[in-house]
């Protein structure tokens, strides 16, 4: 990524030729991660009838770090968008003037707030003409697998992990996304945390032994579990209980109110940005391959980490399908403390019920991203999942992305500058 001096940032655009109405410009999509930021160039041209070109014709593509401003923070994370648009710009041989939409899918986009932010900014940097779209990064990766259509499931499963569907009609749901410390248990977080616990339980003799100890000790040159020592404890788990409340992944708290009330926020969705200051967490997540590894060698405790975290990622899909009525009708509904022991029950052992599901046999796209997700020699976390999920929607459609989320955005920018341009036109 060229870094640029602040006078130096839009000169390009001089150098590039004058936008003309043979010309219909350009779209952009940006996908921005706690990891990489990606902003992909498709012209707007693209054929709108028909199905879309294959390949689809990207002008351009441009790579950056963070831009999660629950991260790495607001400056910061406008600088790197600024900049790899820039870059996406400058590679296609186009400007701003010649934009006619975009939209920015960034992960911590969990709040209104935070997307009218996000819309402010782009304004004072794009012209007047550009429909501007910001939603969060799961949006985008839903968009990979359906090409653009907004409706299904998505379920992401990296570093962290979260749910996201639409259904037909535009109402949206989500589960998890929470973070490592809000309860995305079946993250590569989730699974490595697991496991460096379990290794500090067999050490202190309230668990049992397991290969995880020498594995992970090994991997990261420590020469005892006692190294390993620290943790959230009590106040992380209230804190998981009131996020899952709020999505649908676990019953009503009165902790709810009284966390909210404590520290003057108004909704769960503000926990989010409140509880991660930096990215330090991120780290533990490379441990995930020795935890499948040592499940691959047979060790009852990693085996015991994955499928649980099978289930947890399993219950985020069928929390957001069930809300959405996704399925159909007959996915039961859990409003209350006794329905949702009773469902969570019944599903962890993997038992399906007649009573529970009445038609729920409505087909809709379940698509499937991250590195969680794929296989590995003898363990296939992905397959799990959907094997799990499709005992309770048995309409669940799984896809595997065939292009990158960045394209996902970048293909909603085209959906909504189309959608505009046939209403202007009258077609």
């Amino acid at each position: 990524m060229k870094r640029y001096r602040n006078g130096e940032l839009w000169n390009f655009e001089s150098q590039m030729p004058a936008a003309d109405d043979d010309n219909a410009g350009v779209v952009l999509g940006v996908d921005g991660g706690t990891t990489s930021t990606v902003c992909v160039c498709l012209p707007a041209a693209t054929p709108s009838a028909g199905p879309l070109p294959d390949p689809l014709p990207i002008l351009s593509r441009a790579v950056a770090g963070c831009s999660n401003h629950n991260s790495v923070g607001e400056t910061e994370a406008r600088k790197t968008l600024k900049e790899v648009i820039i870059e996406a710009l400058s590679k296609a041989c186009s400007s701003r003037a010649a934009v006619q939409a975009v939209c920015l899918a960034i992960s911590g986009v969990n709040h209104p707030s935070d997307q009218q932010r996000i819309l402010d900014w782009l304004r004072d940097i794009f012209p007047s003409h550009v429909k501007l779209h910001v939603e969060n990064d799961s949006v985008a990766a839903l968009a990979s697998g359906t090409m653009g259509k907004l409706h299904g499931c998505v379920l992401i499963a990296g570093t962290g992990t979260i749910a996201y569907g639409f259904a037909e009609d535009g109402r949206e749901a989500r589960a998890a996304g929470a973070g490592p410390v809000l309860g995305d248990w079946g993250s590569g977080y989730g699974i490595a945390a697991q496991a460096l616990t379990a290794v500090i339980r067999a050490h202190d003799g309230r668990g049992p032994p397991t290969k995880l100890t020498e594995n992970i000790l090994n991997i990261l040159g420590l020469s005892s579990p006692d190294e390993l020592i620290g943790g959230y404890g009590i106040a992380a788990q209230a804190l998981t209980a009131v996020i899952r409340a709020h999505d649908g992944r676990g019953p009503p708290t009165k902790l709810t109110e009284n966390i909210l009330n404590i520290l003057g926020l108004s909704s769960p969705d503000e926990l989010i940005g409140w509880t991660y200051a930096d990215r330090s967490w991120a780290r533990i997540a490379a441990l995930v391959p020795v935890v499948v590894s040592s499940a691959e060698d047979g060790d009852e405790v990693a085996n015991k980490i994955l499928y649980d975290s099978v289930q947890e990622l399993a219950d985020s899909v069928i929390a957001v399908v069930r809300r959405l009525r996704l399925c159909g009708e007959g996915v039961v509904n859990y409003e209350n403390p006794e329905n949702f022991y009773s469902f969570w029950f019944l599903t962890s052992i993997g038992i399906l019920i007649g009573a529970l599901v009445a038609d729920g046999k409505d087909p809709f796209p379940l698509v499937m991203v991250g590195g969680v997700l794929e296989a590995n020699k003898s363990w296939d976390i992905g397959k799990e999942v959907i094997n799990c999920v499709s005992k309770v929607c048995l309409g669940a459609h799984p896809i595997r992305p065939k292009v990158e989320p960045a394209v996902g955005a970048a293909l909603l920018a085209w959906n909504h500058f189309m959608k505009e341009f046939k209403g202007d036109h009258g077609s």
